[in-house]
């Protein structure tokens, strides 16, 4: 069973997707500790609400010195907002969702709706979501697992959004229940550098 960190700086809703799937049993995974970026983050009341341990950390160092505390074997990102940079114990063990099929629509500067805008404006007819591990770039780690979602020509950036969100509900349990199941090393060592 992983055990992991939260990291957040909105609502909390994948948050909220973990809590569930790890009271069905479906995602094995026991959370330890949550944090955000953001003082009054919604999220970080959902997680005292779940009974997980919730702090603010405003910046790298303020939350590896949360983790420090913490027994951890993957840190997930959850609409973390900000470049993370781990402690050197666990630079290949941070993992990432991304509303997009990398390699389109990804990088500095698309996250949340520019990426479901820069979808609708450019005519595409599937997107998706893929759950990577993160890096010290942008959405360059290697990737676990891709969900697509068929799009219409009349679906908007929030339909869009909508559908994708659902795939990610998907992708991001089955990614850390493949990474439970094989170890990080197994996605690094997967892929050409």
């Amino acid at each position: 069973m992983l055990k992991i960190a939260v990291l957040l700086s909105g609502s909390g809703r994948t948050l909220d997707n973990f809590h569930q799937r790890i009271e069905q049993g479906s995602l094995r995974a026991d959370i330890q500790v949550v944090i955000s970026n953001v003082r009054a983050a919604l999220g970080l009341e959902k997680a005292r609400g779940y009974g997980y341990p919730a702090f603010h950390g405003a910046d790298n160092g303020a939350v590896n010195a949360i983790l420090k505390d913490y027994d951890i074997d993957i840190i997930c990102l959850a609409g973390f907002l900000k470049l993370y940079e781990p402690p050197p114990n666990l630079a290949r063990s941070v993992v990432n969702i991304h509303p997009s099929l990398i390699p389109a629509f990804c990088g500095d500067g698309f996250y949340g709706s520019r990426v479901h805008r820069a979808v609708k404006a450019r005519g595409c007819l599937v997107s998706g979501c893929t759950v990577h591990f993160a890096s010290e770039v942008y959405d360059e780690g290697p990737i676990i697992i891709q969900k697509c979602v068929q799009l219409t020509y009349e679906d908007t950036p929030e339909t869009i959004a909508t559908r994708v969100f659902g795939a990610e509900c998907e992708a991001y349990p089955e990614a850390l229940n493949l990474v439970n199941e094989k170890g990080p090393d197994f996605f690094w060592e997967r892929v050409q550098s």
